[in-house]
């Protein structure tokens, strides 16, 4: 924390008081608590208690959480701050909020996510999956050992069509190029320059079937909306390629959960990485992820919406929350800020 003093005679604000409501930052206590103004109080509580984390609230300057309930709102006069440990701020009720407070999120996931996409691109085009489970088995998947087994491409042969372009399919854009493949991108506004980017076009979301058409893997990033929910549905799935692999790091709903998991059961594609979902457990870390069986599916590399969690996620965040706190207690503006109370 900062040492630095006020010459004599210069007014000074009260230290700040901050309640951390997100249990990603727990491992990252120390550091987050050093990078704070000198004097700043902090309070962790169990994110588990709904009432003690209202409690907290009562003389809060700053909650750092992707969630601010109404209720929660009510219980915190004071605040002036809720920062999401991530870029999602669907969850904070914004209208609920005190005039003038602010709302700001912050990002650094896109590095993680992006090397999720391309080890997922690589294990499902590959046929990395399948081999592994045949192996377990004691059987050879491959050409040299099965005339019969298929023989598979390289990235370096793939087009990538990317279903959104912002933080995640830009970081992701990156790596697949950097293998050789061609990239393609759709958007809602359709504001990416295809030249800057090194894609051979972008276009807007009316676009969206001659991407699944000509693509061999899809990203998926875009959020959710309601203009997105559904957006890749039966009549989408059908145009992609036979072999295509779908990976899917926006959020479960902007494909529709009935059509993908029939093209996956019968085979329409060649598969799918699933990081996000359409079930989440309510409490505890037990729970099925759809209201499909995809864990019969040979075709499904399934993750628990752990794409972006990685270490280095979390403190490239807790540094921007923390520099944020020192803007506010500072009398600056914070940065990324995306709503304002009114």
């Amino acid at each position: 924390m900062s040492t630095d003093t006020p010459p004599p005679g210069t007014p000074s604000a009260p230290p700040l008081r901050v309640v951390v409501a997100d249990a990603n930052l727990a491992p990252l206590r120390a550091e987050f608590e050093a990078a704070l103004p000198a004097g700043t109080t902090v309070g962790w509580p169990d994110v588990r208690d709904t009432d003690a984390v209202t409690a907290a609230l009562a003389d809060a300057d700053v909650l750092v959480s992707g969630l601010c309930t109404a209720a929660m709102a009510a219980a915190a006069p004071r605040l002036r701050l809720v920062h999401a440990a991530g870029a999602g701020t669907e969850k904070i009720d914004a209208a609920a909020l005190a005039p003038g407070t602010r709302v700001a999120n912050t990002f650094h996931h896109e590095n993680s996510m992006a090397e999720y996409a391309i080890s997922a691109a690589i294990l499902l085009r590959r046929g990395f999956l399948r081999q592994h489970t045949a192996l377990r088995a004691g059987l050879w998947d491959s050409p040299v050992y099965s005339p019969d087994a298929p023989w598979v491409d390289s990235l370096a042969s793939a087009t990538v069509g990317f279903v959104g372009f912002g933080h995640i399919g830009a970081r992701s854009w990156e790596l697949f190029r950097a293998l050789g493949a061609r990239g393609v991108a759709v958007t809602r506004r359709g504001d990416v320059d295809a030249a800057d980017q090194r894609l051979e076009w972008s276009g807007t979301v009316d676009d969206l079937g001659t991407l699944l058409e000509t693509s061999d893997v899809v990203v998926v990033s875009a959020p959710l909306t309601e203009a997105t929910t559904g957006l890749i549905g039966a009549a989408e799935l059908a145009r992609m390629r036979p072999g295509s692999v779908l990976i899917n790091v926006g959020r479960g709903p902007v494909v529709d959960e009935d059509a993908l998991y029939r093209a996956l059961r019968d085979h329409a594609i060649g598969g799918a990485a699933l990081d996000v979902w359409y079930r989440y457990p309510a409490s505890g870390r037990s729970g099925a992820p759809g209201n499909h069986p995809f864990e019969e599916l040979d075709n499904v590399l399934m993750t628990p919406h752990s794409s972006g969690l990685t270490r280095e996620t979390f403190a490239r965040r807790a540094a921007d929350i923390a520099a944020n706190i020192g803007r506010l207690a500072a009398g600056e503006e914070p940065r990324n800020v995306v709503a304002v109370a009114r």
